[in-house]
């Protein structure tokens, strides 16, 4: 199942938010229903936060409040995106099975009083929350307003309490197979780390110093598919009493707790939450780069966007406001990279409780306010732009992104403390959406024969199987550029000896690695195109490729920065060293001249965001965001969808849907 039936559900795009009728009064709930009409709201998301009152003592439900908000909701055309409230147990369970409750890697047993105080891994927990999924599904899986399920809420809790050491041992009995076999992939004959019982063997806790990078990086996987486990669960309980899609909304955030990948086959529907984290034009691109990894977790179908800050935008230590029309081009802009709606968190803003500072669609000052009246120029906007829904977004560019060297790279003891994995992701990202070049994710033992070109800015695990993936993608046509400290450790983290990177890599990259040079910090390489490189360095020997730029000092002086191999029918390229941002987009546009991969709208300005959406039947729409302050000329008039008028330049922050001939 994808979006489809959720559209033809809702007539066209899904706008809404998260819904918590349970904070007010019947007075709220009447101004609730004129102004969710007003705005235009088709889709709400029901019951997060609301085991307390569904079950408030243990095996005792109470439907009757729910009852009455779905019948009222479905009375006023407004469809429900029906939630199990896992996240969030209620002061009796954590009361009646302490044992449930999430120990932190020092030991420390954490106490009720917050959100998500619970173990994934802890057995009453399990059951009591396929228990409440259960009871909703046998008792909502028919109800007309029910339209979609929503399991959980943002799945990031970690744990590491003798619940989790048996079912990590489990899991560890399954993968290796025996302790010798787990012994040999842990290295555990360094530091006298050999077990002779599995009773021996704990979650990464707290310790004296470094962890066993290959018992963190198990954990890692072993805590995503024990998620993972606990969403199945609950899916599988609703789906024997409904039919409506199931999801959970995955976070895309700076860190990685779950493989995405994984929920992305496992979701009827991969749907994300998004909050920028710096303002103005980095926020449309960190929009772009949410967008683009949602649409890729997928495999390229439509997604939906679950929660956004309404007027929010993240910033360090500060939260920051929207400016005047970011509400409409942040959502357009999520719309545009795949997203078949604009959902918030919330619909009303607390007025008490741990977010009461949190956006949302009404804010504390009400209805007369410039974020309400945005919101409903949004639900409008939407309303006009219904048959986009279902249609597709196409990249002929990707950035190899794979969960578990994130994870490696989040060892301890790697040789210097900017190697940053999702900065690295970022960076060849942001390179891409500046030369106005839409892009996918992709994973690294994918079928990639359907890109011109691949950025691997990050691979500094990588299995067997996926170093002959690369080499089979360069030899057969593909443009592929590597980047530094990649392929230098193999699935079970263990170095590649030899050279770096994996042999079937060399091969195709033309190249060895055989030192590793980190720069000091703030310490910079100049080569010998004027370029500037940062925080790495690495003595590489060629073996067929040919030295497009050369370092030009100390030791490294002559040695080969950055290479090029025709190897087969494509290129492997190889850049042993970060350059500065600057110089890094010489070398993306370089790649992508040579490939002839070009953005979907040519000419367009700095901040001016084009992307194109392609239905099956063979209409398109072109999304033009203009993320600036200037007034910008459209190369050519068109038909836009917003304004039902043509189109012939976007006003400063403007936006145009314009339907292709």
């Amino acid at each position: 199942m994808t979006t489809r039936r959720l559209v033809r559900r809702l007539g066209g795009l899904a706008f809404g938010g998260d819904y918590n009728p349970e904070q007010w009064d019947k007075a709220v709930w009447e101004e609730d229903d004129e102004l969710m009409r007003r705005a235009g709201v088709n889709l709400a998301t029901v019951g997060v936060f609301s085991w307390a009152l569904l079950e408030p003592t243990e095996g005792h439900f109470d439907f009757g409040w729910l009852d009455a908000h779905l019948d009222r909701l479905h009375a006023n055309g407004i469809a429900v995106d029906l939630a199990t409230p896992t996240a969030s147990p209620p002061p009796w369970f954590t009361l009646a099975h302490p044992d449930a409750l999430p120990v932190s890697s020092d030991g420390t047993k954490l106490v009720h009083g917050s959100r998500d105080t619970y173990c994934l891994a802890a057995p009453a927990y399990r059951g009591a929350a396929r228990r409440v999924a259960l009871a909703l599904a046998e008792r909502y899986g028919d109800h007309p307003a029910v339209a979609m399920w929503h399991v959980h809420n943002e799945y990031m809790t970690l744990c590491w309490c003798d619940h989790v050491a048996a079912s990590f041992r489990v899991w560890l009995h399954a993968r290796h197979g025996s302790l010798d076999a787990l012994n040999e992939a842990w290295g555990t004959a360094f530091w006298s780390q050999h077990y002779t019982s599995w009773d021996q063997v704990l979650p990464p806790r707290a310790t004296q110093w470094h962890h066993n990078p290959a018992q963190t990086l198990d954990f890692s996987r072993f805590w995503s598919d024990e998620a993972l486990a606990a969403y199945v669960d609950q899916r599988d309980a609703i789906r024997a009493h409904s039919d409506r899609p199931v999801t959970t909304n995955l976070m895309v955030p700076g860190y990685q707790n779950l493989d995405l990948w994984a929920f992305g086959r496992e979701v009827d529907v991969v749907t994300i939450d998004h909050y920028p984290i710096a303002p103005g034009v980095d926020a449309a691109a960190d929009t772009a780069f949410g967008g683009d990894r949602a649409r890729s977790f997928g495999g390229g179908r439509p997604w939906l966007l679950m929660e956004q800050g309404t007027n929010t935008v993240y910033a360090g230590d500060r939260v920051l406001a929207k400016e005047p029309g970011e509400i409409l081009r942040h959502s357009l802009g999520h719309v545009a990279h795949g997203s078949d709606g604009a959902l918030f968190f919330q619909w009303r803003q607390s007025r008490a409780g741990a977010e009461m500072w949190h956006s949302a669609m009404v804010p504390h000052a009400g209805a007369d306010s410039r974020i309400f009246r945005e919101v409903t120029a949004l639900g409008s906007a939407l309303g006009r732009l219904g048959e986009l829904a279902g249609s597709t977004v196409r990249a002929e560019v990707a950035v190899l992104h794979d969960s578990d060297s994130w994870w490696a790279m989040n060892s301890d003891g790697l040789p210097s403390a900017e190697l940053d994995y999702l900065g690295a992701l970022r960076r060849a990202h942001r390179a891409l959406w500046d030369a106005g070049v839409t892009t996918d994710f992709a994973r690294p033992d994918d079928e990639l024969s359907r890109y011109r070109l691949v950025l691997a800015p990050a691979l500094f695990l990588l299995s067997d199987a996926s170093a002959e993936n690369l080499r089979r993608y360069v030899a057969g046509g593909g443009t592929l550029l590597v980047q530094h400290f990649s392929g230098v450790v193999d699935a079970r983290l263990h170095a590649r000896l030899g050279g770096y990177p994996a042999a079937p890599l060399r091969a195709a990259l033309g190249i060895r690695v055989d030192e590793y040079r980190p720069l000091g910090r703030g310490e910079q390489v100049v080569l010998s195109d004027g370029s500037h490189g940062t925080a790495w360095s690495e003595s590489v020997r060629l073996d067929g490729a040919e030295a497009v730029a050369t370092y030009t000092g100390g030791m490294l002086a002559g040695g080969a920065a950055l290479t090029r191999h025709r190897f087969g029918d494509g290129h492997g390229w190889y850049l042993s060293t970060r350059l500065d941002d600057a110089n890094y987009a010489v070398l993306v546009d370089r790649l992508l001249a040579g490939t002839g991969v070009g953005p979907d709208l040519p000419d367009l300005p700095f901040g001016v965001e084009a992307v194109t959406r392609h239905a099956q039947d063979g209409r398109r729409w072109l999304i033009v965001l203009n993320h600036t302050a200037d007034v910008v000329p459209l190369p050519a008039p068109g038909h836009d969808l917003l304004t039902d008028a043509t189109a012939h330049e976007l006003p400063p922050g403007g936006c145009v849907v314009l339907r292709l001939p």
